[in-house]
């Protein structure tokens, strides 16, 4: 909520997206490729991790290709299955930049908290606000 009950801002929130991009504002990896990446290695499963995010299989592996092709490198690696069946995981460069922009967004999150209650503080003041 971003102002006191009844103000005109009451249901209004401010939203950020930390976008992976090139120099010329090309996204590689959004919010929902970080989460995909991130469920993929909570699950072990691309499948499962597709099934979660409510998107398909097919889907799933196309973003992760994708992104893979504009980095130049691998951020999974399939483990077809057999006995014990198929799993993926992170290589590591992908646990490398999940685990960098999952502390980035923790710290975001903290800073956005502060800037975000001085913004709405600063439109939702009264006039005789100001005079203090």
């Amino acid at each position: 909520m971003a102002g006191p009950k009844g103000s005109k801002y009451y249901d209004v929130f401010l939203k950020y997206h930390i976008n992976l991009e090139t120099v010329d504002d090309n996204t590689i990896l959004d919010r929902e490729g970080f989460d995909l990446l991130n469920i993929i290695r909570e699950k072990g499963s691309l499948s499962a991790a597709a099934s979660e995010m409510g998107i398909s299989y097919r889907k799933a592996w196309g973003m992760i290709k994708d992104v893979e092709t504009k980095l130049g490198f691998s951020l999974v690696l399939k483990h077809r299955g057999g006995s014990e069946g198929g799993y993926t995981e992170l290589s590591q460069e992908g646990n490398d930049l999940v685990n960098a922009y999952n502390e980035l967004t923790d710290q975001f999150n903290v800073s956005m908290k502060e800037v975000t209650r001085k913004f709405f503080w600063s439109i939702n003041k009264k006039p005789e606000d100001e005079n203090n």
